[in-house]
C-alpha cells in the first residue's frame, strides 16, 4: 500500500472530488520557494564543441569514436553574470541575460573498442524577458535548469568532439519566502507492505505519533 496503491483513505494527496473547502482545518505557515515566473526554451544546435576532460577508463586509444553525450539526472547548471535590465515603461517586468554551463557526459568508444566516459561542459547565454518582482529583504534568485542531449557527433581533434545536440532550458524567477496556506491537515501514511515485519516491536517508539502535534 501507499499513498495511491490500494488507498482509499480521504486524507491524502491526490485530486480533490468534492467542494475542495470540504476538510480544510487550518492555516499553515511554510518556508517555500515561490516561482514568480517561468519559462522554456527548446532549440537543436550544431556545431557544439565538447571538450574532453576525467576520461574513465584512463588514457583511451586515439582516436575516439562518438557514442552519446548527454546531462546526466542531478546535475546541477551554473548560472554566471546575471544582469536584470527593468524595462522603462514597465519595470515589474526585465530583460534577464545570464550564461549557463551545462555538465555533459560524454560516451565514445576508443581505437581498441573500449567503451569509455568523459566529461564535458556546454556555455549557453540566455535573454529573456521575464517578471521579476521588486527589490525586498528577501533576495530574487535567478535559476535555470538544463538538459543536453546528442546521439550524433565526430572526433574533430584531440579530446575534442564537436556535435549537434538538443538542448531545453528552463529559466525560473524564485524566492524564498514563508506562505500562509490552507490545508487538509496530517496525511494518514499507509504501511509498506513490502517492507512489513513479523515482529513488530519497536521499543521506545511504538506509542509515537507520526507528527508533532500543538494545543492553543
Amino acid at each position: 500500500m501507499s499513498f495511491y496503491i490500494n488507498n482509499t483513505n480521504q486524507n491524502r494527496p491526490g485530486p480533490i472530488n468534492s467542494n475542495s473547502l470540504n476538510g480544510i482545518c487550518e492555516k499553515v505557515l511554510v518556508e517555500a520557494t515561490k516561482i514568480f515566473d517561468s519559462c522554456v526554451s527548446r532549440s537543436t544546435e550544431t556545431g557544439v564543441i565538447l571538450n574532453l576532460t576525467g576520461f574513465n577508463p584512463e588514457n583511451p586509444a586515439l582516436p575516439l569514436t562518438f557514442v552519446s553525450a548527454e546531462t546526466q539526472i542531478g546535475s546541477e547548471v551554473v548560472t554566471s553574470d546575471v544582469v536584470v535590465d527593468r524595462i522603462e515603461n514597465n519595470p515589474n517586468y526585465a530583460n534577464v541575460s545570464m550564461n549557463i554551463t551545462i555538465p555533459v557526459t560524454v560516451t565514445y568508444r576508443d581505437a581498441n573498442g573500449v567503451l569509455g566516459t568523459a566529461s564535458s561542459s556546454v556555455l549557453v547565454s540566455k535573454c529573456s524577458m521575464l517578471f521579476v518582482p521588486q527589490p525586498a529583504l528577501t533576495p530574487v534568485n535567478i535559476r535555470a535548469q538544463a538538459v543536453f542531449s546528442s546521439n550524433s557527433g565526430v572526433y574533430t581533434a584531440d579530446n575534442t568532439f564537436t556535435v549537434t545536440a538538443c538542448i531545453q532550458i528552463i529559466i525560473k524567477v524564485t524566492s524564498d519566502v514563508d506562505l500562509l496556506l490552507p490545508s487538509f491537515g496530517y496525511p494518514v501514511i499507509p504501511p509498506c507492505q513490502a517492507c512489513e515485519s513479523t515482529n513488530n516491536a519497536c521499543p521506545g517508539i511504538e506509542n509515537l505519533p507520526l507528527y508533532p502535534t500543538a494545543t492553543r
